[in-house]
């Protein structure tokens, strides 16, 4: 078991439009996205199942051929492997969570969040 308060995670800055506080334990990991509007997130793919949830703002997710607007308590699930792009179309706070931990978060390895 492992219990965490988010007030006492501090905030990683990947770039000037976006940051965040990740958690994991075991085979799952939470992050907690704060992203300026206006901000497009470059065309990826990862191995590891995503769903967001949304707390307020909005994104505009680009995958499979389909545009996807996530508004306040939505959630998109998004399964591995899958390439896309997401663009916030408005200043947002959003929980993402990952099966398994993203390594590259994990390492500073997301060149393509720290080079916007």
């Amino acid at each position: 078991m492992k219990h965490i308060n988010w007030d006492q995670i501090p905030y990683e800055q990947i770039n000037p439009h976006f940051r965040r506080k990740l958690a994991w334990d075991g085979d799952v990991m939470i992050a907690r996205t704060d992203v300026e509007g206006g901000y497009v997130v470059p065309l990826h793919s990862h191995p590891n199942e995503q769903v967001t949830w949304v707390m307020s703002g909005k994104w505009r997710f680009h995958l499979e051929n389909k545009v996807v607007e996530v508004g306040p308590g939505e959630m998109i699930f998004i399964p591995k492997n899958v390439p896309h792009t997401v663009e916030a179309v408005e200043t947002l706070v959003a929980y993402d969570i990952f099966t398994p931990p993203r390594k590259d978060w994990l390492e500073g390895d997301d060149a393509y969040l720290r080079e916007s």
